[in-house]
């Protein structure tokens, strides 16, 4: 019997077309309440990015991929920074390659080095303020760093984490930037501090997702449902592929399953 259900948001929750939920998706979180089932969002994004969607009434916030974990009623219990010797690096390595774009992200903020136009239309993209520029050598606690987004292509993504983070570990939903989280970080650890809040079970879990930081939130859930916009590895390794989130791809799923 499934209790908990963890739910991906940019391209399974919300929509890149509309910036939206379906109604079809809320009107299933509605159902999922009735029937006492625990819902959360397991997100590479911010615990602060995620106003928008709340008044689905999670259960809780998985953010940073696995490394902030907040319950319903705020409380934090689990938190993981990006070890101190990688963000040196990064910082040492930015000075000779001015092209390098990234940005940080704390507890309390985001923020980035230097703005490109690529960079601008991917916060469009997906429907976020573009943060504001910040002097990282300047008046900023680099020990508050909970995850970096580093804006290099997949091809540069080996060669730059061995050589630069190699304390850290790269995944991405995307080709324009890669999340990076403390070594061995990912949604598998969120999900399992949840399973022990909660006192639930792996084989009481479902999660869906769509991007390449979703994997192994998949492949750890009993059931791991791939939405039918999913990119191609993560439709292999998904026990099921659903219909798009415009689709009404969670709903669907969700029918299939008999969950509502």
């Amino acid at each position: 019997m499934i209790k908990a259900i963890f739910f991906d948001i940019d391209g399974t929750l919300l929509s890149f077309k509309t910036h939206q939920v379906p109604e079809s998706t809320q009107q299933a979180f509605q159902l999922l309440k009735e029937k006492n089932i625990k819902v959360f969002v397991s997100t590479g994004r911010s615990y602060n990015q995620l106003g928008h969607i709340r008044y689905l009434d999670f259960d809780g916030y998985i953010t940073f991929n696995g490394g902030y974990c907040v319950t319903k009623e705020q409380e934090v219990i689990y938190k993981n920074n990006i070890p101190q010797k990688d963000i040196r690096s990064l910082l040492d390595y930015a000075k000779k390659r001015e092209d390098l774009t990234f940005s940080f992200m704390s507890e309390k903020e985001i923020s980035l080095n230097q703005v490109t136009p690529e960079v601008q239309r991917m916060y469009e993209q997906v429907n976020v303020p573009t943060p504001p520029i910040r002097d990282y050598e300047k008046d900023f606690d680099l020990d508050s760093v909970m995850q970096v987004n580093v804006f290099i292509n997949p091809k540069e993504e080996a060669e730059f984490m061995e050589n630069v983070m190699p304390n850290s570990v790269a995944s991405r939903w995307t080709p324009i930037f890669a999340d990076v989280n403390p070594m061995g970080q990912s949604k598998k650890i969120g999900i399992d501090v949840f399973l022990d809040h909660f006192n639930f079970t792996l084989e009481e879990t479902m999660s869906f997702g769509d991007g390449g930081n979703d994997i192994t939130m998949l492949a750890h859930t009993h059931i791991g449902i791939a939405m039918g916009n999913a990119n191609p590895e993560v439709k292999e390794i998904a026990d099921y592929i659903t219909d798009s989130v415009d689709e009404n791809g969670i709903w669907n799923a969700l029918k299939h399953f008999n969950i509502i």
